[in-house]
């Protein structure tokens, strides 16, 4: 029985509390997993209720919309909340809930503008967990388990343990916090007053909870209070209890491990897809990979290469920011370009970044292409025309391009860190193995040496290479596995809940 096929008997009503969903709000991979996964969990007999914000950005044209609570008081520290409450219907199985609030809510952007943060991200997200608990109540809801994603909804295990452990439609709920990303910027640290405002006990501000260095923690208080915790890869989960890794939050993360799980993100496959991608020159399979030549030639075209068949084309689909290793690319590039190989990146982000990609081109006419911004087109061209697909991180908790990567035949050439470590087989002819590149050291000399490596790889050993890009586009990382791994992450949270009290 396969995976699409799979059937659960023991049906279970999750809501999915998330800051970013698509197709309606994204920013990152934690909009994939709220958006996707309640879909894939859909289908296996579940019933999932996505809440999230209603931001001035999403656009419901084509949503048959239904105003469910209208108005809904939110009890807040220095008062009550007023919002609204819509909602629509994805799929049988699936329905979301917007939480319409415009003081909060109605801005240009999600969580900043112009680069800055808004400087009322906490109130903004505490109001918005505690407004998903009351819409629990108000809809007469009695979930199972409300899985929460990052700091943003990590405030919500609290709420029910201390507001709702002897509710009739609330007191057995379990929660889950998936932890997405967890270094500086992704706690959701906050001044004192947000703790005013949350109307948590006092008792929850303490130095095992939600009290950070005198500021609010609201991951902090997420990994003390939720019934489960889990990382989007196994490697990030354990890299996340280290002190180098861990975001200041390593001992609090080693003190739940025994509720500390690990689960990749899926791929959503009928998008990425090489045998029936419309935005790509030819299609191809395992099976027949000349297309994958069309391909190239026609991203080369693109981006203004020498069309070279012989070259080892390295792509880079990223944002631009310190994270990504970015900036290890601009030191590394220039001995691998003069041994032959060729190189094009679509991205956008850090102006210093973008602007010193921008300017490769000029230094290596025919051998080097760029685009600065975002196309979704070009950024599957790549994935389809290039033979090497580059990421550097510094970290990753799991990443999806190297997923789409290795369905297209681009062997991914990876930091082993976090889910790259976790998805990509290195490199090893002697034994016939391997579906990419690895290196461990976070530098330029190092990823240097792993591109020399790989480009000599495709030269010297075009079998074995071929060989590699096989075998990766028979990798699957299926959202339906995913769900089935997140389902008995729901059944444990929901048993440990019952003997909490």
């Amino acid at each position: 029985m396969t995976n699409a096929d799979y059937k659960t008997d023991n049906p279970l009503h999750i809501v999915m509390a998330a800051s970013e969903a698509v197709p309606f709000a994204k920013c990152g991979g934690l909009g994939d997993v709220a958006g996707i996964l309640p879909s894939a969990l859909a289908k296996m007999g579940h019933h999932v209720t996505l809440m999230m914000p209603l931001y001035a950005t999403i656009d419901l044209a084509g949503y048959e919309l239904h105003s469910l609570i209208e108005p809904m008081g939110v009890p807040m520290g220095n008062g009550t909340k007023w919002c609204r409450l819509l909602g629509t219907t994805i799929e049988p199985g699936f329905d979301v809930c917007f939480v319409e609030q415009n003081d909060f809510f109605n801005r240009s952007g999600i969580y900043d503008e112009n680069g800055q943060g808004y400087r009322d991200n906490g109130s903004r997200y505490l109001f918005f967990s505690r407004a998903v608990v009351q819409a629990c109540l108000d809809l007469n809801m009695s979930p199972d388990v409300i899985h929460c994603h990052d700091w943003m909804t990590s405030s919500i295990p609290a709420y029910l343990k201390y507001f709702m452990t002897d509710n009739p439609l609330l007191g057995d709920t379990g929660s889950l916090l998936t932890i997405h990303n967890i270094g500086g910027g992704y706690q959701g640290i906050c001044g004192k007053g947000a703790f005013d405002y949350s109307g948590l006990p006092w008792e929850a501000y303490s130095g095992s909870v939600f009290e950070d260095n005198g500021s609010v923690n609201l991951l902090k208080g997420g990994i003390a209070m939720a019934d489960i915790i889990n990382a989007v890869s196994p490697t990030f989960a354990h890299e996340i209890t280290q002190p180098a890794t861990g975001g200041g939050l390593d001992h609090f993360l080693r003190m739940r491990g025994h509720d500390l799980h690990g689960v990749l993100n899926g791929v959503d496959y009928e998008s990425w897809n090489p045998e029936i991608d419309k935005f790509i020159a030819a299609n191809y399979s395992a099976d027949n990979m000349a297309g994958k030549h069309v391909c190239k030639s026609d991203l080369q075209a693109e981006f203004g290469l020498d069309q070279d068949p012989h070259a080892p084309l390295m792509g880079v689909v990223s944002r631009m920011n310190g994270q990504k290793g970015l900036d290890y690319i601009l030191e590394a590039l220039d001995p691998v370009i003069e041994m032959g190989a060729q190189f094009v990146i679509l991205g956008t982000g850090d102006k210093a970044l973008e602007s010193a990609f921008m300017k490769l081109p000029g230094h290596y006419p025919g051998r080097v292409g760029s685009y600065i911004g975002f196309d979704n087109g070009k950024a599957h061209r790549i994935e389809a025309g290039s033979d090497i697909f580059l990421m550097p991180s510094r970290w990753e908790p799991c990443g999806l391009n190297q997923l789409y990567s290795l369905r297209y035949g681009t062997l991914p050439l990876v930091r082993a860190t976090g889910g790259l470590d976790d998805t990509v087989i290195n490199s090893n002819p002697a034994q016939g193995e391997g579906t990419g590149f690895k290196y461990k050291e976070s530098s330029s000399a190092a990823l240097s040496d792993t591109m020399i490596w790989a480009a000599r790889t495709y030269w010297e050993l075009p079998e074995h290479f071929q060989s590699m890009q096989r075998r990766a586009m028979e990798q699957r990382f299926t959202w339906e596995h995913s769900a089935r791994s997140y389902e008995k992450l729901y059944n444990w949270a929901k048993a440990k809940r019952a003997h909490w009290r």
